[in-house]
């Protein structure tokens, strides 16, 4: 395909924008904004990380494999502080969670969110206080909430009356008052992909608001008095852009504060918006910093709270995705390039959709460079894909590649760091990547890579 057929089908695409059908395509180039801050393409050719050659990580930890930049993830948790100081920042483990990323963000004064036992598990082993945990999760069991209660869990999100249920026996039994906040579905309906958008009346999450279980749940609480109902949480999804959502969900959060207040006299302390804040995947991605995120956020809940003679609560927020996304690349080795007259060229790596479900499950967009060299050859639209067994096994549906990429090239996808290595799978018994941790010129393994000797210790038939 020639270069401008290619430009021209890309534009209809949209993955790049209508400016690429103008500016010629530089394959070498690296869009800061995609990219970990301490990326950079040396004089070789290569990609650099952390003054580490890339090709140098690929002969000694393989691939495929996750690289997170050290620095930059603790740099975005400061950022993220320093635009909230008078909030408590939770970051979302979800999102990506090991014992070596609980102890870096704990390092950074940061909070930590975790939705089931393994992730409190997972907290609790690395060292993280447990008062500065808060815990999620719609379906808590009582083991699960007989941890976080012996533990001393800071918050529990109650998300059910039979989770209120439950946590009020185990705090009479154990004569101990959880704080609780109860997560509120807000009827907010965020522009993202259906599978992650959580403040829409019809999914499993929360106390409806507009059904009055809201209210409901924090009047019960507050009846019964054995836990302690510190606030209300509200989450309206994930990779979210625009702040409106956020306006409409604090408003009518704020509204039930005040109807509680009401009824009961009581003006809870705390507000949790939740996180969902977006990243650059591709060119077309534009999201905001925590600054501005910031002032957005504290200008809605000011004038919310004026206008219901609230006040002010003690804010959360939960980024997860904001903190690790743009901080880790994943790493690949070309095997095979299919040329497909006419239709595109497939550049098969050795990973797929075990490390990276994202895009078959998500319809999710990502980048990609040719990361062990640069190339002067023209532009070739590729697809990026992996090696199960599946049509859909896509990790990049469409990038511009050198014409010349050929077997044993290195692929680098960046924005891998959130939902990629928490998501990953043993499909087709392929062992999961590792994480290496780059910082200062050194590597370090944080997650092993997993072998076929793991895969196999768990069959006992």
């Amino acid at each position: 395909m020639r270069a401008h057929e290619a430009g021209a089908l890309h534009g209809e695409i949209g993955h790049r924008g209508p400016a690429w059908l103008r500016t010629p395509i530089d394959v070498n180039a690296l869009v800061p904004a995609l990219w970990p801050r301490h990326v950079a393409r040396a004089a070789s050719g290569a990609l650099e990380v952390a003054g580490l050659d890339i090709r140098d990580l690929a002969t000694e930890f393989g691939t495929a494999v996750y690289v997170l930049d050290e620095d930059d993830l603790r740099s975005r948790c400061r950022e993220f502080r320093a635009a909230f100081p008078d909030a408590d920042v939770y970051y979302a483990g979800k999102a990506f969670l090991c014992r070596a990323v609980v102890r870096m963000i704990a390092e950074e004064g940061m909070f930590l969110d975790v939705c089931t036992g393994g992730e409190l598990a997972t907290a609790l082993s690395a060292g993280m206080p447990a008062e500065r945990i808060g815990f999620h999760g719609n379906n808590k069991s009582v083991a699960e909430l007989t941890r976080a209660v012996d533990a001393g869990v800071g918050r529990i999100i109650v998300d059910s009356f039979a989770e209120i249920d439950r946590l009020t026996a185990l705090a009479r039994e154990r004569g101990v008052r959880p704080r609780v906040l109860v997560r509120v579905t807000v009827g907010v309906e965020a522009h993202t992909h259906e599978f992650i958008a959580t403040a829409h009346e019809d999914q499993k999450f929360g106390f409806s608001l507009a059904g009055g279980a809201a209210a409901a749940a924090a009047f019960k609480i507050i009846d019964e008095g054995v836990l302690e109902l510190r606030g209300l949480h509200s989450h309206i999804g994930s990779q979210i852009f625009d702040a409106s959502g956020f306006e409409v969900s604090a408003r009518r959060v704020l509204s039930l504060q005040a109807q509680i207040r009401d009824a009961r006299g009581v003006e809870l302390p705390e507000l949790d918006l939740g996180g969902g804040f977006g990243i650059a995947y591709t060119t077309q991605d534009d999201p905001a910093t925590p600054q501005e995120l910031a002032k957005r956020l504290r200008k809605i809940v000011d004038g919310e709270c004026a206008a219901e003679k609230l006040t002010v609560p003690h804010l959360s927020i939960e980024p997860g995705r904001a903190i690790v996304g743009p901080a880790v690349f994943t790493l690949y080795e070309v095997g095979t390039v299919k040329d497909v007259d006419g239709l595109r060229t497939y550049v098969s790596v050795d990973g797929g959709m075990s490390d990276n479900i994202r895009t078959a499950l998500y319809d999710a967009s990502y980048s990609a460079t040719v990361a062990n060299r640069a190339s002067t050859a023209e532009p070739l639209l590729a697809r990026v894909v992996g090696k199960h067994c599946e049509s859909g096994d896509i990790v990049v549906k469409d990038e511009f590649l050198p014409a010349d990429v050929q077997p044993g090239d290195l692929v680098a996808v960046p924005g891998t760091g959130a939902y990629c290595r928490s998501m990953a799978s043993n499909y087709n018994h392929v062992p999961r990547p590792p994480v290496v941790a780059v910082r200062d010129g050194r590597a370090r393994l944080i997650v092993r890579r997993e072998t076929e000797e793991d895969l196999l210790a768990l069959d006992v038939g």
